[in-house]
């Protein structure tokens, strides 16, 4: 198919470069499901991303006429919406969105011909984003990771071009980082973050280090969900500290609650697995497997812990499949062993997402198989495996590690845990949040009694959804002109744990790309959007703020 594109510039100059790229671009190869295959090239908008972000921005731009590319650097679309997280985390709350996220939801429920689906398998969320692309006319360039050493082309504040690792150059008027990592703001200079502010620095309750000897004050109407409710020696040998730590697990000497520090809350692949016997693959015990890395599944069950460590959701259709996430004291987030992602090679990233595999592998095997685990445990586990109809090129394993956070800008406005109990409001909305302040555990740490609790846990529920800034999804004024980030966006490690949801970056990224067509059709930074113009856009395009 010849698809001829809409270049952005008005200028002779602009026109010509755009003769030149169509031309390139005369024989673009198509998938089956209509989406477009793309080379390098100029454009409007760039869209360097992974998430389902980066399908809501690109699908918005193209609607508003403007030439876009998405750069996706893995090689499927919709990030965690298509990777296992089908029981999102937005219901209860979903008059706050609209828009394309409204969209994509609708079209989940078409899917299933009902009028509200709750939890949806990953492959037709998978589907309903091809078709979204395939709608719009979107190109798409999939297993393009950005050069990050020298891949970012900067024209004093303004990046002119990005190149991937195999050498594909992509000229843009604007950009947007619809990564979970952050890789290209990072690359352009944008100042950012990683890990945990302290108290002092916002002014924040639940900020910093949280040692997890203070559950009341965390935990409103969620128990212990990711608490101890037994005491469990952390010790290689019981009692006896001079045997060493189980492995992940820090002593407690030096943290005090509310310092801050670089770790991360844990990682994890949010499985979907199923119960049907002609459908699943079998969970067998992993090469590699080590005993020593589930102990303190084991000993928590010992001391007398007889929950599931899962939260467990049914997924519509058939199959008898569910989404599988991290629950309680022990579960699969793989806690203290991410902490070196956000900003490391992708050699290095690769390495711990097998380690993230082999421990949940392990994990899952464990549950069904060991003695010392409770017989009721064991069964239900063991009813478990792999669906043969998802993720089929990888096995039926899940695409994408479940990254929580990573990198997080820092803008001129930071959302915060004020924001988010309604105690600060942005002026200048581009969309709704409303989930918990919600931290997984960051480390296991021995007390000083040996026993093990789950430092980093928070989760508090804002009274009502509240405004994310625009200027939270923008860089600072001075720094780059011509990019926005509405997933790593500007937020404490507080804030970010309500914002973090798949609805919420659909909106943002959505609202970002909004923001781009009039920064080009105004001649304008993204530091100098006229807001009341945006918001008259955002409005219009049914978005909720």
């Amino acid at each position: 198919m010849i698809y001829l594109l809409r270049y952005f510039s008005k200028s002779i100059a602009g026109v010509m470069l755009g003769c030149l790229a169509t031309a390139a671009f005369a024989e673009n190869a198509k998938f089956d499901d209509g989406t477009i295959l793309a080379d390098e090239g100029s454009y409007d908008l760039v869209v360097y991303g992974d998430s389902s972000g980066a399908v809501t921005a690109a699908v918005a731009a193209k609607r508003k006429g403007l030439s876009v590319i998405l750069i996706n650097p893995t090689g499927f679309l919709g990030g965690m919406s298509a990777s296992g997280l089908g029981a999102t985390d937005f219901l209860g709350q979903r008059r706050t969105f609209g828009g394309i996220a409204s969209e994509f939801y609708e079209g989940i429920n078409a899917s299933y011909g009902e009028k509200h689906v709750r939890s949806f398998e990953p492959h037709v969320g998978e589907q309903v984003f091809k078709k979204l692309i395939a709608d719009a006319q979107v190109q798409v360039l999939f297993d393009e990771k950005l050069n990050r050493e020298t891949g970012v082309e900067m024209d004093g504040n303004r990046i002119v071009s990005i190149t991937t690792l195999s050498g594909k150059t992509f000229h843009g008027k604007m950009f947007i980082d619809a990564t979970y990592v952050g890789d290209l703001m990072a690359a352009a200079g944008v100042s950012y973050t990683v890990g945990r502010e302290p108290e002092s620095q916002y002014g924040e309750d639940l900020a910093g280090v949280r040692r997890g000897d203070t559950r009341p004050r965390l935990h409103y109407g969620q128990g212990d969900k990711d608490h101890f409710v037994a005491e469990v020696d952390g010790y290689v040998i019981p009692g006896d500290p001079s045997s060493g730590l189980l492995p992940h697990v820090h002593r407690i000497e030096g943290l005090k609650n509310g310092q801050g520090d670089h770790k991360i809350q844990g990682y994890n692949y949010r499985m979907c697995l199923t119960k049907d016997s002609a459908l699943k693959i079998p969970l067998e015990k992993p090469e590699g497997y080590r005993e020593i890395d589930h102990e303190l599944l084991l000993r928590n069950f010992e001391a007398g812990d007889g929950r599931i460590p899962a939260l467990i959701e049914p997924l519509a259709g058939p199959g008898s499949k569910v989404d599988w996430n991290n629950m309680h004291a022990v579960g699969s987030d793989y806690v203290g062993a991410n902490w070196a992602y956000p900003e490391a090679s992708y050699a290095k990233r690769r390495e711990i997402e097998k380690e993230h595999q082999l421990y949940i592998r392990g994990f899952l095997w464990t549950l069904a198989n060991h003695p010392r685990v409770p017989e009721p445990i064991r069964k239900r586990a063991a009813g478990y495996g792999l669906p043969r109809d998802e993720f089929q090129s990888n096995g039926g394993w899940p695409y994408m590690i479940y990254i929580r956070e990573a990198r997080r800008m820092v803008s001129d406005y930071v959302m915060t845990q004020h924001n988010c109990m309604n105690k600060k409001k942005a002026e200048d909305s581009v969309g709704l949040a409303s989930f918990g302040m919600d931290s997984h555990a960051v480390q296991h740490i021995v007390n000083e009694q040996g026993h093990v609790r789950n430092e980093g846990v928070i989760w508090r529920r804002p009274p009502v959804p509240y405004p994310v800034s625009y200027r939270s999804i923008i860089p600072r004024k001075g720094e780059c002109e011509n990019v926005f980030a509405p997933v790593c966006l500007s937020a404490s490690h507080v804030a970010h744990g309500s914002i973090r949801m798949e609805p919420v970056f659909m909106v943002l990224s959505e609202s970002a790309a909004t923001a781009v067509a009039l920064a080009i059709d105004d001649g304008v930074s993204v530091q100098d959007v006229d807001y009341a113009k945006l918001k008259a856009k955002l409005l219009a395009d049914k978005q909720k703020l």
